[in-house]
């Protein structure tokens, strides 16, 4: 039986672990927090989670408050993984001293917002650490899994392109809302969120997942190495201007805290919370943006868009306005369509015990695979999923090697990634 404790749940996220309950969690869970707004909110999702009328969670939260709640934490050792998901500028410092402490960790990304905590990082993912995990949501998203088992099936996707000109290999681009509804309730972000000294710039922090995934899905299983296997090529950064009634809105604050003042022109704050990179990992040249923008679509939400090029098919992830921006897989084959849908039946038969449901239309000279209801699930569910692998991975006692080297390469890449972008002029690049 595991025991979840919560350092500083400032970011919503801490409280999406709750969301369902775990045969291996106790349902006592110690929160360990500065008192205030953040903590306010995170226990009123968690209590949503106990008071809902379908398939309710029973937890019992026990709260300490204080400035001193990390150091009250590590002294009572009150349970064995500790959840954190709050302010970035900190979250590296959480982790090395947590872990050297003896507690598993489960954190939210960024894990750091700057090359200053690269040792840090370094420190606390040895393999003589107990063992941790930054919540990477994005590979439970079903067209993510899907467009993961197409890539290695050679008969539909062939080998990833590499193209003379440079052309990227790889196309991510992830767009995001700073006014959106979670759980059925408007979500309120707290002040400090746009202060990019606590936050970090755009390019380290969404930007992780789109990292992630490539090398998740180019590299399975792999070890990725910063210094033998990446070469950063380009980095940008832009702001998004937010105006001070939109930031009432988002935070139900009167006005700008005097932290993020400088960055206010005309009561307008410009966040620089958008970025880009490019850059080739293994040889494969890769093009990745993140784009924030201020409110959410009518019946839309956060979006995510990619293009991994093969020699066989390109496979497309796309989310349109006139099909409810739902996510969607394609395919578009290169050579013998004829052979290539064939194919993709084949692979949707044999894959039909796991994904089961799946179908395929063309459109046009593409091949829509079609995805049932039932393999879909929410961005709010995927953190549960992710906790779930965490503790099968603490159960069985089996800490995947790749995942600890994998986090030091994602994150060095991100901090010298921020690094470049803040002395390189905004143009966007060419995907």
């Amino acid at each position: 039986m595991h025991t979840l404790i919560i350092l500083n749940p400032g970011h919503f996220h801490a409280a999406l672990v709750l969301r369902e309950t775990h045969p291996s969690l106790s349902p006592d869970v110690f929160v360990y927090s500065e008192a205030g707004a953040d903590l306010e909110r995170f226990v009123k999702m968690a209590e949503s989670f106990n008071t809902r009328a379908d398939n309710p969670t029973a937890w019992r939260l026990h709260i300490t408050t204080g400035s001193d709640c990390r150091e009250k934490l590590i002294q009572e050792k009150k349970g064995d993984i500790v959840v954190i998901a709050g302010k970035n500028d900190r979250k590296m410092d959480h982790v090395d001293q947590l872990t050297r402490a003896g507690f598993h960790v489960l954190a939210d990304k960024p894990w750091l917002i700057s090359e200053a905590a690269l040792p840090q990082l370094r420190s606390a993912i040895l393999d003589d650490r107990p063992f941790s995990l930054d919540i990477m949501t994005e590979r439970f998203e079903i067209t993510t899994q899907l467009q993961k088992e197409f890539l290695a099936a050679d008969q539909v996707f062939g080998q990833v392109q590499i193209d003379a000109a440079g052309q990227p290999s790889v196309f991510k681009e992830s767009v995001h809302h700073l006014y959106k509804i979670v759980n059925q309730q408007p979500l309120v972000r707290p002040p400090w969120y746009f202060d990019v000294a606590i936050q970090g710039e755009g390019v380290v922090d969404v930007t992780t997942h789109l990292v992630d995934m490539t090398h998740w899905m180019l590299f399975p299983g792999q070890i990725i190495d910063f210094d033998r296997d990446i070469r950063l090529l380009q980095a940008r950064r832009w702001p998004t201007l937010i105006p001070l009634d939109m930031f009432r809105k988002i935070t139900l604050m009167d006005n700008f805290p005097d932290s993020i003042r400088p960055d206010v022109i005309d009561n307008t704050l410009a966040c620089f919370c958008n970025g880009e990179l490019l850059y080739r990992v293994k040889d494969v040249p890769v093009h990745l943006r993140t784009v924030w923008n201020l409110e959410i679509p009518e019946g839309g939400g956060d979006t995510h868009r990619s293009i991994i090029r093969g020699t066989r098919s390109d496979l497309l992830i796309r989310q349109l306005p006139e099909r409810g921006f739902k996510v969607e897989l394609l395919i578009a084959p290169k050579d013998e369509p004829d052979r290539t849908a064939a194919a993709v039946e084949d692979c949707l038969d044999r894959w039909s015990d796991r994904y089961p449901g799946l179908s395929s239309s063309w459109e046009e000279d593409k091949i829509r695979i079609g995805i049932p209801d039932r393999l879909r699930t929410t961005h709010e569910e995927h953190f549960c999923q992710v906790r779930d692998r965490f503790l099968d991975c603490l159960d069985r006692h089996r800490y995947p090697p790749e995942e600890r080297a994998c986090i030091v390469c994602k994150y060095s890449l991100l901090a010298k990634a921020r690094k470049l972008a803040l002395t390189s002029p905004y143009e966007p690049l060419e995907n």
